[in-house]
């Protein structure tokens, strides 16, 4: 996949890893902001990544304040797919998406149940972003490591593209 990947290559890809794996960091676009690990939660038809938190967190705090800037970081558990998105937060208490998304994970942060009066959810609209894929795991890897060192070549790993998920 050198170089030779394509928007809708790395949008598949992407989707395709977070399902498998959903842990990532999101935080405020902004200088000087920590992001933090969340589980997303997808919505590959619209774009939108889904993020369960508590109102009373400073990064919810932030985002009920209006007209935030996101970005969401993500490397797969395979280190195959690399990814790294701006976009949009926001504040929603929208019950199909807690329902939708309700698992015995989720509900070990909320005591009372999806009628905890601190469960929120962020919705991160993701626009513009880059996603990298390198297929072959550590095998490959090491293969590549060995043949540019060999040929006096730089190894083969993988490939980007821009994508825009909206």
């Amino acid at each position: 996949m050198a170089d030779t990947l394509t928007s809708a290559e790395a949008e598949k890809e992407f989707w395709k890893s977070l399902k498998d794996s959903s842990t990532g960091l999101l935080g405020l676009d902004q200088p000087g902001y920590h992001a933090q690990p969340m589980t997303a939660f997808r919505e590959a038809e619209t774009g939108t990544i889904w993020f369960f938190t508590r109102d009373d967190t400073d990064l919810a705090r932030d985002v009920a304040k209006g007209g935030q800037k996101g970005m969401f970081t993500y490397g797969s558990k395979d280190q195959e797919v690399w990814a790294c998105f701006h976009g949009s937060l926001s504040i929603s208490r929208d019950q199909s998406v807690i329902d939708e998304h309700w698992n015995p994970i989720v509900a070990a942060w909320y005591p009372d149940g999806k009628e905890d009066r601190h469960l929120t959810i962020l919705r991160f609209d993701a626009d513009d972003g880059r996603v990298w894929v390198n297929r072959g795991g550590l095998v490959r890897f090491a293969f590549e490591i060995a043949r540019a060192n060999l040929t006096k070549t730089t190894p083969d790993a993988g490939g980007g593209a821009d994508v825009n998920l909206q």
